[in-house]
């Protein structure tokens, strides 16, 4: 082991990132794994449309660390906390739906109240 290892581990772990990811494009490509589209790699970290890699499986579940649970996204489509199912999808799109339709009456049936006081 060298000693700059110990006097400068952020390089060596810089290094370590570089690599996997390197390995991850030549493996997968320069394609987002959820939505298809090409990714940026020049974007700042923490860019919502730069690359992130993220677990398949997550460690809980059985997955781990190894290069074949890895895959490469964009950090908007696996935002954390969200739910991807098509399920849950088409759920929260009728929810959104159906209060975006309802506002409207709700308006309307309070101005008609307020002009039936007048």
């Amino acid at each position: 082991m060298s000693l700059a290892l110990y006097l400068n581990p952020w390089k060596l772990n810089r290094e370590k990132r570089l690599q996997r990811l390197n390995a991850l494009r030549q493996r997968d490509g320069d394609d987002c794994r959820r939505c298809r589209r090409p990714m940026r790699f020049d974007l700042p970290r923490g860019h919502d449309q730069g690359a992130t890699v993220e677990a398949i499986l997550p460690s809980p579940a059985g997955g781990g660390g190894a290069l074949d649970n890895l895959c490469l996204t964009h950090r908007r489509c696996n935002a954390a906390g969200a739910d991807h199912t098509d399920e849950v999808s088409e759920r929260m799109r009728r929810r959104n739906e159906a209060a975006l339709l309802s506002r409207p009456r709700k308006k309307a049936a309070a101005n008609q109240k307020v002009s039936l006081s007048r």
